[in-house]
């Protein structure tokens, strides 16, 4: 269950876009003294931003400002129907997640500027015309679903589910009734097919004329990167964290790749590393990052975890 209540100290917040979409979200006010920072949680594809509830009020309990939304088309951004919405994944970045940027960088005081993305919440930064306004950067399981990067061991049960189904199931409806089959949230039919039909380069989503300026805008991006993900994730492998990691080709980036062992758990995956049962673990080893850019994990690279073996395929674009 992809289910997490707020703390009562989030306030309900709305977020105004450029192009007059409005979207729902909360802040979240450090709860002692003097701010350590402003930190923004971008949700994953088809997930509530409820479900980062806790670990945004564990943010604010140890001296973060936080701020949390949801994408157009998602849970308090949903439009009366989604049918015709035309909201299309690269909205989530080039609008949405401005937007909230812009906002955030208003209100912030002197500490750091942080984002943590889970997913494609990792990606959509580099989308936004303020992305550079970004001090750190965390993170988790950060892919765009490229389905030859899936774990080969249920790579063709993930590529049945999400880029054969999804696609038929979201042409019969007019969009992606997610809910109704258990599978996340209900999807835009434009994010839905972004998802299914994802090619190897991202910018191949987007029409020729606007390919170079969505590299531009990522190349924009100096903040430092910290890229977790779990050895158990099927979606966010090396090859496919490498991979959208290659898009920040300017900011500064270390790799760490955790086991369930290491958390003492015997599996955690794509989405349990935001459930509170990390709270006294993984979500007090953030902090490092988030307040000091220590990184908490400098032992579990992702070469050292895979035997010292450094992937260095032609179509990583490498700028460690």
């Amino acid at each position: 269950m992809l289910q997490q209540t707020f703390a009562p100290a989030a306030q309900p917040v709305s977020i105004s876009c450029a192009d007059g979409v409005v979207l729902g979200g909360h802040f979240l006010k450090a709860v002692r003294g003097k701010s350590s920072g402003t930190v923004i949680v971008n949700p994953a594809t088809g997930v509530l931003a409820r479900y980062y509830g806790r670990y945004a009020a564990f943010l604010a309990a140890h001296g973060f400002d936080v701020w949390t939304y949801d994408y157009r088309g998602i849970g308090e951004s949903r439009p009366a129907s989604l049918r015709g919405c035309g909201y299309r994944w690269r909205d989530w970045g080039e609008k949405d997640f401005d937007a909230v940027l812009r906002l955030a960088r208003a209100g912030a005081g002197a500490g750091p500027l942080v984002v943590v993305g889970h997913s494609i919440g990792g990606v959509l930064p580099g989308l936004a015309e303020s992305a550079p306004a970004i001090d750190r950067m965390l993170t988790v399981g950060a892919q765009y679903a490229y389905w030859p990067d899936y774990a080969p061991e249920h790579r063709g049960r993930l590529f049945l589910k999400w880029h054969v189904a999804m696609p038929l199931i979201t042409a019969a409806c007019g969009y992606f009734p997610g809910k109704r089959l258990g599978w996340l949230e209900d999807l835009p039919a434009g994010v839905a097919d972004e998802w299914s039909f994802r090619r190897a380069r991202i910018e191949r989503s987007h029409p020729p004329a606007e390919r170079q300026p969505v590299l531009d805008r990522f190349a924009a991006v100096t903040a430092p990167i910290l890229a977790v993900t779990v050895s158990d994730d099927d979606f966010a492998t090396p090859r496919a964290v490498r991979r959208a990691l290659g898009y920040y080709r300017n900011a500064p980036k270390a790799e760490a790749m955790l086991t369930p062992s290491d958390l003492g758990m015997e599996a955690i995956g794509h989405f349990a590393l935001f459930h509170d049962r990390h709270a006294s673990g993984f979500w007090l080893d953030t902090l490092m990052w988030l307040r000091d850019g220590q990184n908490p994990w400098p032992d579990k690279g992702f070469d050292r975890r895979m035997g010292g073996v450094h992937d260095d395929r032609p179509y990583i674009v490498r700028y460690y």
